[in-house]
């Protein structure tokens, strides 16, 4: 799993259910196989995204009685971690980014652009949340309070997933543990929040043996997407239709990524 987590925008899909799934019980159904190892890579996205993967994989392996390793490589924060904690194990690199428990909202206020430039907003309504957190007007109070009510529901449900994952391994008494902040592998693993640091190859051939059998589950490249990057006339076509909203998702992905260093 590579990726943000929910759809990024034309043509850029993330990491979802919906791109998962089919995978996932390919994995699963495998007779006689001794785990299924799973590799993540992300910043993290979608808080229902992460949820649904989540509860897909303990489901999956409460089904067919399989033990789930989790191998992180660059980063698995945010929802990139509350989908590795479906694992009964994680394991990273020494230099693996790994934590960031919380929520996060972000956007951009045009209010006073828009003044500068003597544009007026119209928008008409039912319902007194309709507009909220609308970029074009000024922030409202009871809109923020109506944001941060949300966030703290979602940010329980992910310190209950963490906490019934992670169970006695995990240092509570660290206050950090649920702030916001993460942590190369390392220190990662002190906090309890990975079991260790190893490489997929090494780990599984110490708790299996070095006779150890790979069967690789990996999607199927889009034919679409292959023939459109392939295609210089319709690069150039994606590229002049391409709108701002699409080009704030991608400059958000990249913000995404870049809060981690990648």
């Amino acid at each position: 799993m590579s990726g943000i987590i929910g759809n990024v925008g034309a043509l850029k899909n993330g990491i979802t259910i919906s791109s998962t799934q089919d995978l996932l019980e390919k994995a699963f159904k495998i007779k006689n196989s001794a785990a299924v190892a799973l590799i993540i890579n992300s910043p993290g996205g979608s808080p229902t995204q992460s949820s649904l993967i989540y509860k897909r994989i303990k489901k999956l392996a409460k089904k067919n009685k399989t033990k789930v390793i989790f191998f992180v490589e660059d980063v698995a924060a945010s929802g990139g971690y509350y989908i590795a904690c479906a694992g009964d194990e994680i394991y990273v690199d020494e230099n693996s980014i790994v934590g960031s428990i919380g929520v996060i909202y972000t956007s951009f206020g045009f209010d006073k652009l828009i003044k500068k430039y003597g544009i007026e907003r119209r928008i008409f309504t039912t319902g007194k949340y309709k507009s909220i957190l609308d970029s074009f007007q000024k922030q409202k109070l009871s809109d923020v309070k109506k944001l941060k009510s949300i966030q703290s529901e979602i940010f329980k449900n992910f310190k209950e997933v963490v906490l019934k994952s992670r169970g006695k391994k995990i240092n509570i008494q660290n206050k950090n543990i649920f702030s916001g902040s993460f942590w190369a592998g390392k220190e990662a693993v002190k906090l309890g929040l990975v079991d260790g640091v190893g490489d997929l190859n090494t780990i599984m051939e110490k708790k299996f043996g070095e006779k150890i059998k790979y069967i690789p589950i990996k999607p199927k490249k889009s034919f679409l997407k292959g023939v459109l990057s392939r295609s210089s006339y319709f690069k150039d076509l994606v590229d002049t239709k391409e709108t701002i909203s699409d080009m704030m998702e991608y400059m958000e992905s990249r913000n995404i990524w870049g809060r981690y260093g990648f």
